[in-house]
């Protein structure tokens, strides 16, 4: 169902924008995209949770190890094979993305610990910070093996204070806020999963409906193998994510289970709502890898979990 969402959502982004003047940048999408996909997800974190960090703190280490440096330096390699600066900066901020919308309902069918799954979504939320401060570092350091401009322009560092603040500073407090009407949460709650695609599907139509994004057309008409070294730039990654998934966590626990599907699970949309501040800065082949991702992480998450089921 979300896979249809998500190419129904691009087609008509892009559609709306090809008959039109299209979007104009607006940073409110990060508000939205705040309040829709994040703050409801904050409710189960309760501020006692941190207890939970000693504890498991070996599992909680090799979740961060493994996001924030092994694939990483994995996203880095592939993506300087591919020799686009955009495919690149779209597959590394992919990388320093852990988790996603969907990464609790996965957990939850799985059988994993649901307490420390919640508990790495907010670790993972608050390293948003961190993860900017790797593609800013990025985009530094490659942009000169590419060719291309990065700090002479307006850069990540540039938007970074925004979007910590509309992406975790206010869905936390909105969450914290809203968890005192109980009717209200039980509401969202309810229909969160339909509050979540209808979100997504706004967001979509937004990013391909930027007036920035209709370059998409003139991408594919003039360099139309972009599309297949960014599919098999995702690819590449997805397999080496799964591959150092697998070894890292054992799968027998259920707080492993938990650490393993942050891992193997990238936050597909936050990067896209991202990648808004910074489609100009990197390019906009820099969207190619984040849409295949949608393509290939629905697949491999269906697949994993009848792995799972079967056993």
């Amino acid at each position: 169902m979300q896979l249809i969402i998500v190419i129904l959502g691009a087609i008509l982004g892009l559609a709306y924008g090809a008959y039109s003047d299209g979007f104009i940048f607006s940073s409110k999408i990060c508000l939205f995209a705040g309040l829709t996909l994040i703050m409801p997800s904050l409710f189960n974190v309760k501020l006692r949770d941190v207890q939970l960090l000693w504890p498991h703190r070996i599992v909680i280490i090799k979740s961060l190890f493994l996001n924030y440096l092994v694939l990483p330096i994995a996203a880095l390699g592939i993506g300087l094979l591919s020799h686009d600066f955009g495919i690149a900066a779209g597959l590394f901020l992919l990388s320093v993305l852990s988790g996603g919308g969907m990464v609790m309902h996965w957990i939850k069918k799985s059988h994993a610990d649901t307490s420390l799954g919640f508990l790495l979504l907010f670790i993972n939320l608050l390293f948003i910070s961190l993860s900017l401060l790797m593609l800013h570092g990025f985009g530094l350091y490659s942009s000169s093996y590419f060719g291309e401009a990065y700090a002479e322009g307006p850069n990540v560092s540039n938007f970074a204070r925004a979007v910590l603040i509309l992406l975790v500073v206010v869905p936390f407090v909105a969450s914290r806020v809203v968890m005192l009407i109980e009717p209200v949460v039980a509401v969202i709650n309810r229909y969160r999963i339909y509050i979540s695609n209808i979100s997504i599907f706004v967001i979509l139509v937004y990013l391909f409906g930027l007036q920035s994004s209709q370059t998409l057309f003139e991408l594919y008409e003039f360099e139309p193998e972009l599309i297949y070294v960014s599919l098999g730039a995702v690819l590449g990654f997805y397999l080496v994510t799964f591959i150092a998934s697998m070894l890292t966590f054992d799968l027998v626990s259920k707080y492993e289970r938990s650490a393993f599907w942050h891992s193997v699970t990238r936050y597909i949309t936050l990067a896209l709502v991202i990648s808004t501040f910074t489609i100009n800065t990197f390019g906009v082949s820099m969207l190619l890898p984040i849409m295949m991702a949608y393509v290939i992480q629905i697949p491999l998450a269906i697949m994993i979990d009848k792995r799972f089921a079967a056993k």
